[in-house]
């Protein structure tokens, strides 16, 4: 349940990126389903492996270059899915920065079941909230 969730979430980031950035086309769902789950892969087998040879620029930027190399696999899976088009690098970057948020905010507020997290919070005084 946890991987096809993330595999769906990440195929709503990719088609919120294509809506966004001007450079980056998706021909239908079922291209951006394809093109998450390569993106996933790449993601999984491929990305530390660069992060670990780019160390040296991570660190320098501060961490900023991993949207570099985000965008450089998001540039490889437009070459492989037929569908999916990101024209450029700059509309990679951006388009991999659109991905992360919209990754990151699902992440943080769906645990790996599916199920939606919120805080129960109680007013216990007049400006306390437990």
């Amino acid at each position: 349940m946890g991987i096809l969730f993330r595999w769906l979430v990440l195929t709503a980031a990719i088609l919120v990126a294509s809506y966004v950035v001007e450079g980056i086309t998706v021909h239908g769902f079922w291209s951006a389903f394809l093109a998450a789950a390569i993106l996933g892969i790449l993601n999984a087998f491929f990305r530390p492996i660069l992060i670990l040879l780019t160390l040296p620029a991570t660190i320098l930027s501060f961490g900023l270059f991993i949207f570099v190399i985000n965008a450089l696999l998001l540039m490889m899976v437009s070459g492989v899915i037929s569908g999916f088009e990101v024209r450029g690098f700059w509309p990679a970057v951006f388009g991999s920065l659109i991905i992360s948020i919209v990754s990151w905010l699902v992440g943080a507020f769906v645990n790996e079941r599916g199920k939606i997290q919120y805080m129960d919070l109680k007013k216990t005084g007049k400006d306390r909230w437990e």
